[in-house]
């Protein structure tokens, strides 16, 4: 029952699709960053079955939040006399059995919890109420579907999934919602009438990742660098001062979140945990792996491990965008108005910051190179690995190692162009260099394939035959 109004989300449609049809309750937690998408889809995809929907008010009362559910519920209801107010979450969740138990038992009826987080109240009580109406009511009945949703990743994690309490492995499905891959974002764009060759919506996706709320505000008829200055340097422009409040939305203590992210932003290679902790002046506590699961639980960061290393050796990532862009040209930045980003192409801040956020574009777009390559059904390890340089020893760093069960390597290099790439001398001798780091500080037995991913190609000279051994082209990144 895929929805024709949907854009992307196939795997998240089929699990909807799923749960929907099973003859017990659903419990079914919905979580993913700010402005992704999640209210959308299930609206959407649910529309003819919601029963009741809630949305709790970011740092409302707890008068005000049973004031808007009982609004809600006199929604659900129809009813034309006026509902009492329910004075405690206990008398609440009554009349919302109530309710649920009139429903009729043949056609699913789905209960959407929206904004989850944001209903608990301090000493309101709301989840141990939530807990037990899940447990002792909603969940025996087989036409019942509760959908939990919440862009507060930590709370969602610490709360609901990883919940101890009540709750403790009744969520019967989780779905993580991350941003739009080019393809989908192609797809989204041109279902507002918005058509841009693959180059153009590569930049756009370059500066602001796949995040519907942000893509919906393009408009048709506008070049990508029109775009970018009317989003990123008007005065009003949306996402002028998003990053001001997207973590703190999102996270608890959100200025350590913050400063993870910012490290990262200066470094392109990444760093590991130890790394991230020096770097940040953090403890050695669990708090800090708090912090960067819940940022990788949010799609902001990715963890990496490293060729030949285990998880405990993991090089984290920036992984967002956004988050990447607004840091390089917008938080400082002096020019503003029609023009502003067209005056940094010719800078060096745009040439480093391209090369960066292709890399973090075409990271992402892993299964898609693999795909390209012909070796999506190879069972293959994504991995980074980098080797500092000693006495008298060359350092090397790979950002991108395909390590296939066939026993060959991908050695990707991406490189972004805006036009066909050139292997001078100096960097073919970097190749080789680099290639021979690997080889000699592995020890490895594969064979090392050298795999140029960029966006029109790469030029065949010299340097290009015997060296390369396969190509990924920008357009296959949208496939």
């Amino acid at each position: 029952m895929a929805d024709n109004k949907i854009v992307g989300r196939k795997e998240e449609q089929k699990i909807l699709q799923s749960r929907l049809n099973t003859p017990e309750a659903e419990l079914i937690a919905l979580y993913g960053r700010r402005r992704v998408g999640k209210t959308y889809l299930i609206r959407t995809y649910y529309k003819e079955f919601i029963a009741f929907e809630f949305t709790g008010a970011q740092q409302a009362s707890y008068k005000s939040q049973l004031e808007n559910f009982r609004l809600a519920l006199q929604s659900a209801t129809k009813s034309n006399m006026p509902l009492a107010n329910p004075a405690t979450w206990l008398e609440a969740f009554s009349m919302l059995t109530t309710y649920m138990l009139n429903l009729p038992a043949d056609k699913p009826a789905v209960f959407f919890f929206d904004e989850f987080p944001w209903i608990e109240t301090p000493r309101s009580g709301f989840l141990k109420v939530f807990d037990h109406w899940w447990n002792t009511q909603a969940s025996r009945l087989s036409h019942v579907k509760v959908v939990i949703c919440g862009s507060a990743a930590s709370w969602m994690i610490d709360k609901i999934l990883n919940d101890k309490g009540g709750l403790h492995n009744r969520v019967t499905q989780t779905i993580r919602l991350m941003p739009f891959n080019l393809g989908e974002t192609e797809a989204y764009l041109q279902s507002r009438g918005v058509v841009l060759e693959k180059y153009g919506l590569l930049q756009l996706y370059m500066a602001m990742g796949g995040i519907p709320h942000y893509l919906r505000n393009i408009n048709a008829g506008e070049s990508p660098a029109q775009i970018i200055d009317r989003l990123f340097f008007t005065k009003d422009g949306l996402l002028k001062n998003e990053f001001k409040n997207l973590y703190a939305a999102l996270f608890t203590n959100a200025e350590q979140h913050e400063q993870v992210i910012r490290i990262l932003a200066i470094k392109p290679g990444g760093l590991t945990r130890n790394e991230i902790i020096k770097a940040c002046g953090f403890t050695t506590g669990g708090s800090t792996s708090n912090i960067l699961n819940e940022l990788q639980e949010s799609g902001f960061i990715t963890a990496y491990i490293p060729f030949q290393k285990n998880k405990n050796e993991s090089i984290y990532k920036l992984s967002d965008e956004y988050s990447l862009f607004y840091l390089k040209f917008v938080e400082h930045s002096r020019d503003a108005g029609a023009g502003a980003w067209l005056r940094q192409y010719s800078t060096s801040a745009y040439t480093i910051w391209s090369g960066s956020a292709f890399e973090t574009v075409c990271l992402k777009h892993e299964l898609q190179i693999r795909r390209a390559l012909g070796i999506e059904g190879v069972l293959t390890n994504a991995c980074t690995w980098r080797h500092k340089a000693g006495k008298g020893k060359h350092g090397a760093q790979i950002d991108l190692l395909l390590d296939r069960q066939d026993h060959c390597i991908n050695i990707c290099e991406m490189k972004f162009s805006n036009a066909l790439f050139v292997i001078e001398k100096k960097y073919a001798q970097e190749l080789d260099r680099k290639i021979e780091v690997f080889r000699g500080e592995t020890k490895t037995r594969s064979n090392l394939f050298l795999t140029m991913v960029t966006t029109y190609g790469t030029k065949v000279n010299e340097h290009y035959l015997g060296r390369v051994q396969a190509e990924v082209k920008m357009e296959d990144l949208f496939g």
